[in-house]
């Protein structure tokens, strides 16, 4: 039994020299990342330092911080000739962090090559990330289905992550994260329910930034027809960025069971109280009962 953190990002020296080695977006030129759709980001070195990255994990008494590519740069969506020399060096990088971080795999979505995305997962990933943005309607699910089929093979869960902001650039510094993120996030718990869970009925699946809030508009859902709110025992939403107030709203709609910590370090800190101020019980649940039936589908 160990503590999780399912939701950090720690960019490894094989990422950051694939992406200096762009010279469209994304690219990094420095340590100044240029994305399509939003401002120029200054990433500081020391937050992609393994070592120190290592220690903070210690002193927040994490037994596993799961690391992903940054969806938002726009990799995965990039094609194929373009994605893979990202994807390569993302995935030699995360296999070769320090305890305790494990990783998430990625895939590209615009060019579907399942083969190759298995054979990342043979290296130990403990499931996969997609963007919101590839699994918000149903021709989204008809495209990536080769990979979700994989993962219910394999048993393996799914991490659905915010995708590249559209038509950011031009707003303050924060429009992206609480604009298109979150809109892709409430799309994507909604496109799963519809289109997502009748085709992959064993797949389990974890939101990012609490879907969105999403889970919040249960009983519009059913007012409108959209059938019961009983939750579905193999979705998940995690806490990055959010505090005590949604996280216990969240609670209230889907049951304490459905809720994994996850912190999106080091754009966002991990939460003073584990519990989000509803007890010791929470806490466990958030950091260790919970993130193991995601991971692993046992209790």
């Amino acid at each position: 039994m160990t503590n999780v953190d399912v939701h950090q990002h720690l960019w490894s020296p094989s990422l950051v020299a694939a992406l200096r080695a762009r010279r469209e977006p994304p690219y990094l030129d420095g340590w100044t990342l240029y994305l399509d759709g939003e401002p120029p980001y200054g990433l500081a070195p020391a937050d992609h330092d393994a070592a120190r990255r290592a220690e903070l994990a210690a002193t927040d008494g994490l037994g596993l911080a799961l690391v992903s590519l940054s969806s938002p740069i726009g990799v995965e969506w990039l094609p194929a000739a373009e994605a893979r020399p990202l994807l390569d060096a993302y995935h030699e990088g995360a296999a070769a962090l320090p305890a305790p971080f494990g990783a998430w795999a990625a895939a590209c979505v615009r060019d579907i090559d399942a083969k190759a995305t298995a054979d990342h997962l043979d290296q130990g990933f403990a499931g996969l990330q997609l963007p919101a943005d590839a699994l918000g309607d149903a021709a989204g699910y008809a495209r990536c289905a080769p990979l979700l089929e994989l993962l219910e093979e394999r048993d393996l869960p799914l991490f659905v992550h915010p995708g590249p902001a559209a038509g950011g650039s031009e707003g303050p510094g924060w429009w992206p994260a609480m604009v298109p993120y979150v809109q892709q996030m409430h799309a994507a718990w909604f496109a799963f329910r519809a289109y997502g869970r009748p085709r992959h009925p064993r797949l389990r699946v974890c939101f990012a930034l609490l879907a969105g809030l999403a889970p919040l508009h249960g009983e519009r859902f059913a007012a409108r027809g959209g059938g019961g709110t009983a939750h579905d025992p193999l979705v998940f939403v995690e806490t990055s960025s959010y505090g005590p107030r949604a996280v216990e709203s969240v609670v209230r709609a889907l049951g304490v069971d459905a809720v994994v910590q996850g912190s999106d370090r080091p754009y966002a800190e991990p939460p003073q109280h584990p519990g989000h101020g509803l007890g010791g019980a929470a806490a466990y649940a958030f950091r260790i009962a919970n993130p193991r039936r995601l991971l692993t589908g046992k209790e």
